[in-house]
Parts: C-alpha cells; structure tokens; sequence
C-alpha cells in the first residue's frame, strides 16, 4: 500500500507519498481500506511537529476516515462486524492511508444511506460539536449562544446543533466567507471577530449570552465578559494561544460557569461512540445538519490539502480520496 508520510517536521513540503508494507490484523484490530480520509489541524500540528509523535519515521498523521473492512483476524469473524462492511472511524491513528489498521472498538458501522465522504467530512468534527451542545452545556430552547470561529468545520456543525434545540444563535467568524457560512448554517447573526469584537456582540445582546463556546483560547476573558450573570463558558480550543489565567472571584462574582469541553471523555466505548455516531447520522438525514465540503484532494496530492487548510482559506472540510 502507499501512505502520505513525514520524516521530518516542516511544511506541506515534507510530505511524501510512500510504499509500506500492508498492515495485517491481528485479535481486536481489523484493517480497513479507506475511501474518503478527513484533514483536520491536529494533522497540520503533527507535521509542523507541536505533538509528540510515538515510533520512528516515516510518521504517518490522520485519525478520521471512511472505508470498508479487508482483513479481519480469525478470532473476530463471529462479531458484530464482517469483511466488505462499510465502517468509519474518528479517533484511530494513521488514517492517511490506503489501508489502516483500526481497533475494533473506534470502529463505527455506516447506514447504507451515508457516503465515505459524508461520513468522513462528519465524524471528529460532528461528534465534537454534538458533545458540547449536549454534555458542556446543554443547550435548551430560547437560549442565546455566542460561537466563536462560527465558520469553521467544528463552528458550523455547533450552530446547526444548537439551532436544532431551538437557540438563537451569534456566530464569530474572521472572514465574509465564514460569516456567510454560519448564516446559511442558521445564525441569527455573523460578526467579524476582528478588533472590536466585543462590543460588536454586546450591541447584539446588551444583557449578556446565555452560553459562549470558545475555541481560540486568548478570548476567553472577554467571553466571560460577554455571558450573562448566571451564565457559561464553555473552553474547548487554543486556536489563538492559552487563554490567560482566570480569576475565580470573577466567577464567584457573576455567579458564572466556566467548563472544559474533551470529547475523549466521553466517547470511551464502542458503544457510545455507535449511539453518539448514529445520532449524528440521524440528524443529516432529517436535514439538521448540513454538511460543507471545501476541497477533496487525491491522498497522494496531501501537501496541496495541508496547505489549503493551513492558510485558514477554506470554509468547510477538506477531504483527502485514496
């Protein structure tokens, strides 16, 4: 098989597309041949070299992809999955590739009627955004919710969500495009999250928002700034940098909340990640979710995707196709 790989950390142009020898399965682990492979900045970060990467080079990055299973180990051909099943995965490591050994237990069975590419453009992303309108704070009917970087992958997903349990949402973006985006994804309102920000959201909602979902992290004392007294933050991301240190005496103050958001937390078994999958799945086919798709690149051509996604152009997935 070939992989898109890394044998030193750099730019787009360090990857290269490489032969391998085919992964084999072994008891618990089934080798899945990809059809659609999701890029998310977790890649870009593992290639730039910010995480710590196990083994030795070539590294192969990606954690999200479609398929279908090949190889099953003997032990496991009277459970719950078979060979030619189509399956997809969000947290499974080295997912760049035309073949890819997964565990059993991150593997999650696709509907006929979802694509690999749907699919892929979906999971790590939509089981992200489901889990913090769900678990983080569960957003009720009425409530106004401010999203930062509203016209992201994870941005977009959020405020369809939210605005399926009946919130009015304000939606942050850095760009017309993205601004655009979270309108079509069913914002009440876009604002260009530029200098000035703050006041621009304040002039939307004068007492505060219900709930803020921060994912830039250098933001989040002025999102707490923006929630109304009684209100939360939740904290999911440091696209921008670590926030600085937070005041509880704030909290105490304005009775806030203030809350992590890890999906890894919560999506510890087969079957949560099954339930929680099939969910989502449910949601695209009764029109809730819309899905954006900014690009699709062959695996091989990786270094033109890695580059798109990391000059912050796009609005949308993009997609690498084996």
């Amino acid at each position: 098989m070939h992989a898109l790989t890394f044998s030193r950390f750099g730019g787009p142009d360090v990857l290269e597309w490489t032969a391998l020898p085919d992964p084999q399965a072994a008891p618990g682990v089934a080798v899945v041949r990809t059809r659609a492979i999701g890029l998310n900045f977790a890649d870009i970060y593992r290639r730039q070299g910010r995480y710590h990467l196990a083994g030795t080079p070539p590294w192969i990055a990606g954690y999200e992809a479609s398929g279908e299973i090949v190889e099953l180990h003997e032990d496991d051909r009277a459970g719950r999955f078979h060979v030619g099943q189509r399956v997809a995965f969000a947290d499974s490591a080295f997912a760049n590739a035309e073949q890819v050994a997964v565990p059993l237990d991150h593997l999650v069975a696709l509907p006929d009627d979802i694509t690999h590419e749907t699919a892929a453009a979906l999971l790590l992303q939509g089981l992200t955004a489901q889990f913090l309108v769900e678990d983080s704070h569960a957003v009720s009917a009425g409530e106004c919710v401010l999203v930062h970087a509203a016209g992201g992958g994870v941005g977009q997903l959020l405020v369809q969500l939210a605005v399926a349990r009946g919130a009015r949402v304000i939606a942050l973006a850095s760009s017309a495009d993205k601004r655009d985006a979270a309108l079509a994804a069913g914002a009440v309102a876009a604002v260009d999250s530029g200098e000035g920000w703050p006041g621009r959201v304040r002039a939307l909602a004068p007492d505060g928002v219900d709930v803020v979902y921060d994912s830039v992290g250098r933001t989040l004392g002025d999102s707490l700034a923006l929630a109304r007294i009684g209100g939360t933050v939740v904290f999911f991301g440091m696209a921008a940098g670590d926030p600085d240190p937070v005041d509880p005496r704030v909290l105490m103050d304005r009775s806030l909340t203030l809350t992590g958001g890890d999906l890894w937390n919560v999506l510890t078994s087969a079957d949560a990640r099954q339930q929680r999958a099939d969910r989502l799945f449910a949601a695209v086919r009764a029109g809730q979710l819309q899905l954006s798709i900014a690009a699709r690149f062959a695996l091989r051509d990786g270094a033109r995707a890695h580059a798109l996604l990391e000059g912050r152009g796009s609005v949308g997935k993009v997609l690498l196709l084996p």
